[in-house]
């Protein structure tokens, strides 16, 4: 997939209040496809690019793109803002999809890896069936400096289940 340049500023200096999570910072392309799966779809493959940024404020935005493997056809956006709790571990994505579903997923910092869980969800009344329930993702960095993210969710018809898995190196 051909990398979307990231459209945010990054400022020489990064705010105080999100600076442990300055490994995430900058362009990332997954290294292979990743996998996507989930009981009430067919497996499939998939590319990501993330853009993680800051502008000199307490939050850290983000925009993710993936497209089909083979087709290219973009399959989901989402883009949004990340916050911690002032003096804790505690870290809150803000997340607004193309899809119509907006998502506050909270968790905590341990070392390079971020655990994240639904908080609230909603969406349009008019939003396509089955409807997301809950989703939990996980980013862990790793020694060799590659980014992993896991996803699972639940559905109104589907119990909680991995659905996404993926590995991202980091853009020069």
């Amino acid at each position: 997939m051909a990398s979307l340049a990231c459209p945010f500023y990054l400022p020489a200096k990064l705010d105080k209040a999100v600076s442990s999570l300055d490994w995430l910072l900058g362009n990332w392309e997954s290294v292979e496809p990743g996998k996507g799966s989930y009981p009430s779809l067919k497996d499939f493959r998939y590319t990501e690019d993330l853009h993680f940024a800051q502008m000199g404020q307490p939050i850290i935005n983000f925009m993710f793109n993936a497209s089909d493997a083979e087709t290219k056809k973009i399959l989901h956006r989402e883009c949004g803002f990340i916050r911690m709790q002032t003096g804790t571990n505690r870290v809150a994505f803000i997340i607004a999809q193309n899809s119509g579903l907006v998502e506050v997923e909270e968790g905590e910092l341990v070392g390079k890896k971020l655990s994240l869980h639904t908080q609230a969800l909603a969406r349009p009344s008019f939003a396509k069936e089955p409807h997301v329930k809950e989703v939990s993702r996980v980013f862990q960095l790793q020694p060799d400096g590659k980014l992993e993210q896991t996803l699972s969710m639940s559905t109104d018809k589907q119990p909680m289940t991995q659905h996404l898995h993926v590995t991202y190196s980091r853009l020069a």
